[in-house]
Protein backbone atom coordinates (compact mmCIF):
# COMPACT_ATOMS: atom_id res chain seq x y z
CA UNK A 1 0.00 0.00 0.00
CA UNK A 2 1.85 3.40 -1.01
CA UNK A 3 0.08 6.23 0.82
CA UNK A 4 -0.26 9.41 -1.86
CA UNK A 5 -0.02 12.76 0.72
CA UNK A 6 -2.82 15.01 0.12
CA UNK A 7 -1.41 18.63 1.07
CA UNK A 8 -3.67 20.49 -1.04
CA UNK A 9 -1.02 20.95 -3.56
CA UNK A 10 -0.97 17.66 -5.95
CA UNK A 11 -2.49 15.74 -8.27
CA UNK A 12 -3.64 13.09 -6.62
CA UNK A 13 -6.43 11.51 -8.33
CA UNK A 14 -4.47 10.88 -11.44
CA UNK A 15 -1.61 9.37 -9.46
CA UNK A 16 -3.97 6.80 -7.90
CA UNK A 17 -5.50 6.31 -11.01
CA UNK A 18 -2.41 5.38 -12.69
CA UNK A 19 -1.19 3.06 -9.57
CA UNK A 20 -4.49 1.19 -9.56
CA UNK A 21 -4.29 0.75 -13.67
CA UNK A 22 -0.76 -0.97 -13.36
CA UNK A 23 -2.51 -2.91 -10.08
CA UNK A 24 -0.98 -1.10 -7.19
CA UNK A 25 -2.60 -0.50 -3.83
CA UNK A 26 -2.85 3.29 -2.87
CA UNK A 27 -4.66 5.69 -0.57
CA UNK A 28 -4.94 9.74 -0.27
CA UNK A 29 -4.40 10.91 2.90
CA UNK A 30 -3.79 14.14 5.35
CA UNK A 31 -4.21 11.88 8.31
CA UNK A 32 -0.65 12.15 10.20
CA UNK A 33 -1.76 8.81 11.80
CA UNK A 34 -1.80 6.96 8.86
CA UNK A 35 1.26 8.61 7.34
CA UNK A 36 2.77 7.38 10.52
CA UNK A 37 2.19 3.80 9.67
CA UNK A 38 2.38 4.28 6.27
CA UNK A 39 5.14 1.78 3.91
CA UNK A 40 6.01 4.10 1.38
CA UNK A 41 5.10 7.65 0.17
CA UNK A 42 4.44 9.75 -2.80
CA UNK A 43 4.95 13.39 -1.79
CA UNK A 44 3.21 15.38 -4.86
CA UNK A 45 3.16 18.45 -5.96
CA UNK A 46 1.43 21.57 -8.29
CA UNK A 47 1.91 24.86 -7.28
CA UNK A 48 4.32 27.19 -5.24
CA UNK A 49 7.18 26.67 -3.19
CA UNK A 50 6.02 28.33 0.07
CA UNK A 51 2.59 27.22 -0.11
CA UNK A 52 3.18 23.37 0.17
CA UNK A 53 6.22 24.07 2.88
CA UNK A 54 3.38 26.27 5.00
CA UNK A 55 0.73 23.35 4.25
CA UNK A 56 3.21 20.00 5.34
CA UNK A 57 3.73 22.08 8.83
CA UNK A 58 0.01 23.29 9.02
CA UNK A 59 -1.13 19.84 8.36
CA UNK A 60 1.22 18.29 11.33
CA UNK A 61 3.08 16.42 8.59
CA UNK A 62 6.41 17.94 8.72
CA UNK A 63 7.85 15.84 11.40
CA UNK A 64 6.26 12.90 10.63
CA UNK A 65 7.87 12.96 7.28
CA UNK A 66 11.21 13.59 8.77
CA UNK A 67 10.90 10.17 11.19
CA UNK A 68 9.82 8.42 8.05
CA UNK A 69 12.01 9.23 5.71
CA UNK A 70 15.51 9.93 7.68
CA UNK A 71 14.88 7.52 10.67
CA UNK A 72 12.81 4.84 9.05
CA UNK A 73 13.83 5.14 5.91
CA UNK A 74 11.22 4.07 4.10
CA UNK A 75 10.96 5.06 0.34
CA UNK A 76 9.20 8.15 -0.50
CA UNK A 77 9.06 9.54 -4.32
CA UNK A 78 8.49 13.27 -4.55
CA UNK A 79 6.45 14.84 -8.22
CA UNK A 80 6.85 17.63 -9.45
CA UNK A 81 6.79 20.18 -6.90
CA UNK A 82 7.03 17.50 -4.16
CA UNK A 83 10.51 17.06 -5.70
CA UNK A 84 11.05 20.67 -5.22
CA UNK A 85 10.16 20.54 -1.74
CA UNK A 86 13.16 17.97 -0.86
CA UNK A 87 15.75 20.63 -1.29
CA UNK A 88 16.97 23.12 1.17
CA UNK A 89 15.17 26.13 -0.21
CA UNK A 90 13.41 27.78 -3.49
CA UNK A 91 13.95 30.69 -5.21
CA UNK A 92 10.52 31.06 -5.77
CA UNK A 93 10.24 31.31 -2.07
CA UNK A 94 11.58 32.48 1.16
CA UNK A 95 11.02 29.34 3.50
CA UNK A 96 13.17 26.22 3.61
CA UNK A 97 12.86 23.07 2.66
CA UNK A 98 12.54 19.35 3.94
CA UNK A 99 16.83 19.71 2.58
CA UNK A 100 17.02 16.12 2.60
CA UNK A 101 18.94 16.51 -0.33
CA UNK A 102 22.00 18.89 -0.85
CA UNK A 103 20.29 20.99 -3.56
CA UNK A 104 18.39 24.40 -4.81
CA UNK A 105 15.24 25.14 -6.99
CA UNK A 106 16.35 27.79 -9.32
CA UNK A 107 13.81 29.51 -11.75
CA UNK A 108 14.46 29.19 -15.33
CA UNK A 109 16.84 31.63 -16.87
CA UNK A 110 18.30 31.75 -20.69
CA UNK A 111 20.93 34.09 -20.28
CA UNK A 112 23.49 31.64 -21.66
CA UNK A 113 21.54 29.25 -23.27
CA UNK A 114 21.72 28.89 -26.95
CA UNK A 115 18.08 30.28 -27.38
CA UNK A 116 15.34 31.76 -25.40
CA UNK A 117 12.46 29.06 -24.29
CA UNK A 118 8.96 29.36 -23.24
CA UNK A 119 8.41 29.23 -19.24
CA UNK A 120 6.89 27.46 -18.10
CA UNK A 121 8.43 24.39 -19.59
CA UNK A 122 5.60 22.37 -20.86
CA UNK A 123 5.75 18.68 -22.88
CA UNK A 124 7.31 15.72 -23.16
CA UNK A 125 10.94 15.67 -23.34
CA UNK A 126 13.41 12.54 -23.21
CA UNK A 127 15.70 12.32 -19.92
CA UNK A 128 19.33 11.03 -19.81
CA UNK A 129 19.76 8.55 -17.01
CA UNK A 130 23.31 9.68 -15.10
CA UNK A 131 23.37 6.35 -12.78
CA UNK A 132 21.65 2.79 -12.25
CA UNK A 133 18.67 3.10 -10.13
CA UNK A 134 15.73 0.70 -9.30
CA UNK A 135 13.42 3.30 -10.16
CA UNK A 136 14.15 2.84 -13.62
CA UNK A 137 14.68 -0.94 -14.30
CA UNK A 138 13.86 -2.33 -17.03
CA UNK A 139 12.16 1.22 -18.57
CA UNK A 140 11.61 1.27 -22.29
CA UNK A 141 14.57 2.90 -24.63
CA UNK A 142 15.01 6.55 -25.40
CA UNK A 143 12.84 6.53 -21.58
CA UNK A 144 10.88 10.14 -22.27
CA UNK A 145 8.04 12.12 -20.01
CA UNK A 146 5.67 14.97 -19.88
CA UNK A 147 7.05 17.99 -17.86
CA UNK A 148 5.09 21.08 -16.53
CA UNK A 149 7.46 23.27 -14.68
CA UNK A 150 9.24 27.00 -14.18
CA UNK A 151 11.58 25.96 -11.80
CA UNK A 152 14.20 22.98 -11.54
CA UNK A 153 16.30 21.55 -9.13
CA UNK A 154 19.81 22.29 -9.03
CA UNK A 155 21.87 19.26 -7.19
CA UNK A 156 25.71 20.24 -5.70
CA UNK A 157 26.21 16.16 -4.95
CA UNK A 158 26.64 14.92 -8.00
CA UNK A 159 26.34 11.35 -6.66
CA UNK A 160 22.89 12.22 -5.86
CA UNK A 161 21.86 13.11 -9.74
CA UNK A 162 19.97 10.11 -11.17
CA UNK A 163 19.10 11.98 -14.55
CA UNK A 164 19.31 15.38 -16.96
CA UNK A 165 16.86 16.51 -19.21
CA UNK A 166 17.58 20.11 -21.49
CA UNK A 167 15.88 22.81 -21.84
CA UNK A 168 17.83 25.60 -23.38
CA UNK A 169 20.61 24.25 -21.25
CA UNK A 170 20.60 20.34 -19.06
CA UNK A 171 19.25 20.19 -15.58
CA UNK A 172 18.62 18.03 -13.15
CA UNK A 173 15.55 16.14 -13.50
CA UNK A 174 15.47 13.50 -11.14
CA UNK A 175 17.10 12.29 -8.15
CA UNK A 176 18.05 9.68 -5.94
CA UNK A 177 19.58 9.68 -2.76
CA UNK A 178 19.56 6.19 -0.64
CA UNK A 179 15.47 6.24 0.21
CA UNK A 180 14.81 9.39 -1.77
CA UNK A 181 13.70 9.73 -4.91
CA UNK A 182 12.27 12.58 -6.86
CA UNK A 183 11.31 13.56 -10.26
CA UNK A 184 10.73 16.81 -11.74
CA UNK A 185 8.64 14.97 -14.80
CA UNK A 186 4.69 13.78 -13.99
CA UNK A 187 4.96 9.88 -14.18
CA UNK A 188 1.03 9.93 -14.01
CA UNK A 189 0.93 11.95 -17.23
CA UNK A 190 3.52 9.82 -19.20
CA UNK A 191 2.09 6.84 -20.15
CA UNK A 192 4.08 3.34 -20.80
CA UNK A 193 7.13 5.22 -18.93
CA UNK A 194 5.26 6.31 -15.81
CA UNK A 195 3.87 3.14 -15.57
CA UNK A 196 7.01 1.52 -15.62
CA UNK A 197 8.38 3.70 -13.11
CA UNK A 198 5.17 3.46 -10.40
CA UNK A 199 5.87 0.00 -11.35
CA UNK A 200 9.79 0.04 -10.11
CA UNK A 201 8.50 2.15 -7.22
CA UNK A 202 5.80 -0.44 -6.11
CA UNK A 203 8.26 -3.19 -6.28
CA UNK A 204 10.47 -1.61 -3.96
Amino acid sequence: MITIIDYECGNLGSIQNMIKKIGGASRISSNPEEIANAKKLILPGVGAFDTGIKNLHDKGIWDILNKKVLHEKIPILGICLGMQLMTKSSQEGVLSGLSWIDAETCKFSFEYADKKRKIPNMGWNFIQLKKESVLFLNMYENPRFYFVHSYFVRCYNNQDVLAIAEYGFNYHCAFEKENIFGVQFHPEKSHKYGMKLFENFIAL
